[in-house]
């Protein structure tokens, strides 16, 4: 669709040959580091981050470094990415999560995580120390 205005500048959803959303399910691995707070505080941090971002499924955390793993769904690689680049620092300041940055990511389609030999459930849930 053209759009000379500029209204629609939203994110475009793929639709596949049978009308229905084109969307796929990406794992998704966000590790942040920066410098050390109280591992408390990063743990309660990581436990809000998983209110505000339901697919949150895993974090492990240390005083300096944490790591997520999730979920997402996206109709390619690139918007998942996308979405995964802005994860903390969108929820830095609503979960009160470190000032930290992003040293790792790493994003995968199901059949490749599935390769790699994980089996159901496809991630631990919950928050732990590494």
């Amino acid at each position: 669709m053209d759009d000379p205005s500029g209204v629609f500048r939203g994110r475009l959803r793929a639709v596949d040959g049978n009308g229905g959303d084109g969307e796929r399910l990406w794992h998704v691995t966000v590790t942040v580091a920066g410098p050390a707070v109280c591992p408390d505080e990063v743990r309660a941090g990581l436990e809000r981050l998983g209110l505000d971002h339901p697919f949150l499924m895993s974090g492990r955390y240390a005083a300096d470094r944490a790591e997520v793993r999730y979920w997402e769904e996206a109709p390619d690689v690139h918007d998942a990415l996308a979405m995964a680049l802005r994860l903390w620092g969108e929820h830095r300041i609503t979960a009160g999560l470190p000032a930290w940055s992003i040293v790792g990511l790493e994003v995968v389609d199901r059949e490749t995580y599935r390769r790699r030999g994980h089996t159901a459930p496809l991630v631990s849930p919950g928050v732990r120390p590494f």
